[in-house]
């Protein structure tokens, strides 16, 4: 039944719950009462001055009533489906551009994501944009907690020139959640090669800095971009502060015997010594978290935490003290996706379990219920390993969840429908269990 549906997609409309046939049903009513109405009046002028004997024929009187009313209700009716069916055609056609999906599809679509589960996914990077890109398929009840402290590349220069916050994680998940994501990623990701000044940059960027310049603030231009692409759910920052991501290294004891490394400060270098990593703080220790965070985190039925870079994507979201506070103090089941492979300069040879350490060595236990780990061996890159799902030996009273996750192109990525899939069983887990 399902896929005689989805090859004829004119059956899609009498599925329950689109919100269409009611009012196709009051536009029916009203026709009909509008031509009962009319011919009350006529019946009443016909009575009251005997019209010619040429409206014997326009009136079909030679044809008996219950033959009329058939006949012109069936021609009634046609022409009310015609007229409806080409006025839609029109409408359809004026605004949906090189879309050619079916507006019904569009529609069930969007009745069935926006009764889907409220999920907050936080981290940032591709990862981040990963998940974001398979959950839209399911719900669109999604908030995205970005962090906000890059500091490399275009996102880095734009928050040095334009004194705002790096607009770069928020661009790949707007594009992530986009409509249209064929057309709008290629338009929100593209890179100038060339030129004074735009080398380097990525049009999504300047998009977001220039709504930010024309709205007056940072996430009222995340929000208008966001309307702009017809992007699924909320992308909102941990906190609104400038803050600094620093790390403390294990440096090695020819390097400590002249004293400890200075920290490094800033996002982008803490990955270039190549030395593994004690801990990482952002300074200021405690900004502020964004409200509309913290709130989604209550609300939700499913916290995701990662996939990502470690310590420069997922933990400076959790090192915001609202958002720690509200991670212990929501229902939602809190799952950590551990990344499949590990991430040159940030968790070179690390184990499952030594990502659930690092994890809760900054923000404590207790927050994280089930981590969800990969179990197919795939060949990586020279230099990267992959991370596989194993059992805890430390006791750790933490879940372990694994399933197939990897991209099988990019091996080191997560599949975004296979990592969505396998979040979203908690989320349900979660319903029933309250």
């Amino acid at each position: 039944m399902k896929h005689t549906l989805l090859k004829r997609p004119t059956l899609l409309w009498f599925i329950p719950g689109l919100r269409v046939k009611r009012w196709f049903l009051l536009m029916l009513v009203g026709v009909t009462m509008l031509g009962l109405g009319i011919g009350f009046v006529l019946v009443e002028i016909y009575r009251e001055a005997p019209l010619p004997a040429i409206f014997y024929y326009l009136t079909l009187q030679f044809i008996p009533r219950w033959g009329r009313a058939l006949l012109l209700g069936t021609l009634g009716l046609g022409a009310f489906l015609l007229g409806l069916y080409r006025l839609n055609r029109t409408l359809v056609e004026s605004v949906r551009g090189h879309d050619t999906q079916p507006i019904v599809k569009k529609l069930l679509q969007q009745h069935i994501t926006s009764h889907g589960p409220r999920v907050v996914a936080i981290g940032g990077g591709h990862g981040l944009a990963a998940l974001l890109r398979g959950l839209k398929a399911h719900t669109s009840n999604i908030t995205a907690i970005v962090t906000v402290a890059d500091d490399g590349g275009s996102s880095g220069r734009l928050r040095r020139e334009f004194g705002v916050l790096p607009p770069g994680d928020f661009r790949m998940c707007i594009s992530a959640l986009a409509d249209d994501e064929s057309l709008v990623s290629q338009l929100m990701q593209y890179r100038f090669a060339s030129g004074d000044g735009l080398s380097g940059h990525s049009f999504g960027n300047l998009f977001i800095i220039a709504m930010a310049e024309l709205t007056g603030s940072f996430e009222r231009a995340i929000l208008e971009s966001s309307r702009v692409v017809a992007s699924q759910g909320r992308i909102v920052p941990s906190t609104l502060t400038d803050v600094t991501l620093c790390a403390e290294y294990k440096a090695p004891a020819e390097v400590m015997a002249g004293g400890p490394p200075p920290p490094a400060r800033g996002e982008s270098s803490i990955g270039k010594r190549g030395w593994p990593i004690e801990r990482v703080w952002l300074e200021p220790s405690d900004p502020l978290a964004y409200p509309e965070a913290v709130k989604a985190i209550l609300e939700a039925d499913l916290v995701v935490l990662g996939p990502g870079s470690l310590f420069t994507s997922v933990l400076p979201n959790l090192l915001v003290p609202g958002i720690t506070q509200a991670l212990r103090e929501t229902r939602a089941r809190c799952v950590y996706v551990c990344n499949v492979a590990t991430e040159r300069g940030e968790t070179d040879h690390f184990t499952m379990s030594d990502h659930v350490r690092a994890l809760e060595q900054h923000i404590g236990p207790g927050i994280v219920d089930v981590v969800l780990a990969n179990n197919r061996i795939y060949a990586q890159p020279e230099g990267v390993e992959a991370v596989m799902a194993e059992p805890f030996v430390d006791g750790s009273s933490v879940e372990v969840a694994q399933a197939d996750l990897a991209d099988d192109e990019h091996p080191w990525r997560h599949d975004p429908y296979k990592l969505a899939a396998a979040v979203l069983k908690f989320a349900r887990a979660g319903e029933s269990a309250r």
